[in-house]
């Protein structure tokens, strides 16, 4: 039974540099071990990233330039001396290659992490600004409709208008001026529903002007109430309404 610590063949194992007793090992520690499996699959995309990265075509005249040093190169057999050296060197290499693959993969690993942690980043910026882009686009929409309808109201030191399109089934909230709302809070738009309140999410805290396409269909409302919640929003109003405003006809 190997007493190597099962958790650092992680590299070794990616490489396929296991052999025997601690390729079967690891493999039933694998199992269940989800560290370690998120470990192999992270150094198994890295190294094949690395791959592609780094292959490089070959020249076609490479293959008959080797085929001919072959004819011409005599390889010296090596003495008694010689072979027993190897063979104990072989014994250490193995060992010593096997840890300095998992070493390479680690370092790999981090390099490859570093670039991944870049492309997630890149990535989550052009999801961000496709959706900056969606939510401009559906209020304009809004805004832009021939039926839209409108109906303003004094709110938070600021000004709030309601605009609502009844072919789209949907409403936006313009808000100037209003005041940051205290610290820890923010403020909840809501559907009136038949005497319940349905939310409509959430405004930016930090920005006293915005338009916010309010969530969810308009679907016969009769108004929306704004109120102040907790951070994150509420499941149902914890506050009196600082403002209510009835859907335009």
């Amino acid at each position: 039974m190997t007493t190597t610590d099962l958790h650092t063949l992680t590299g070794a194992y990616t490489l396929h540099a296991l052999d025997g007793e601690e390729h079967t090992a690891f493999e039933r520690h694998l199992a269940s071990c989800d560290s370690c499996g998120q470990e192999v699959a992270e150094f198994t995309a890295t190294a094949a990233w690395l791959a592609r990265a780094t292959t490089v075509r070959t020249r076609p005249v490479m293959r008959e330039q080797v085929l001919e040093r072959i004819t011409t190169v005599r390889q010296v057999p090596p003495g008694a001396a010689a072979l027993e050296r190897v063979r104990r060197g072989g014994r250490r290499g193995r060992a010593l290659g096997r840890w300095a693959l998992a070493a390479c993969v680690a370092a790999a690993a981090a390099f490859g992490g570093t670039a991944v942690w870049q492309y997630e980043r890149a990535q989550n910026a052009v999801d961000r600004a496709a959706q900056a882009e969606r939510h401009a686009a559906d209020v304009a929409g809004v805004l832009a409709a021939p039926d839209a309808r409108s109906r303003s109201v004094k709110v938070a030191g600021g000004a709030g208008t309601l605009v609502v399109s009844a072919s789209r089934d949907r409403a936006v909230f313009a808000a100037t001026g209003m005041a940051t709302p205290p610290r820890g809070k923010v403020y909840q738009l809501w559907f009136a529903d038949g005497g319940k309140m349905r939310s409509a999410g959430l405004m930016d805290p930090g920005r006293g002007s915005q338009a916010v396409l309010m969530q969810g269909a308009v679907d016969g409302a009769s108004g929306i109430g704004i109120t102040v919640e907790p951070a994150g929003g509420s499941d149902r109003p914890t506050s009196a309404p600082i403002a209510l405003l009835g859907v335009p006809a």
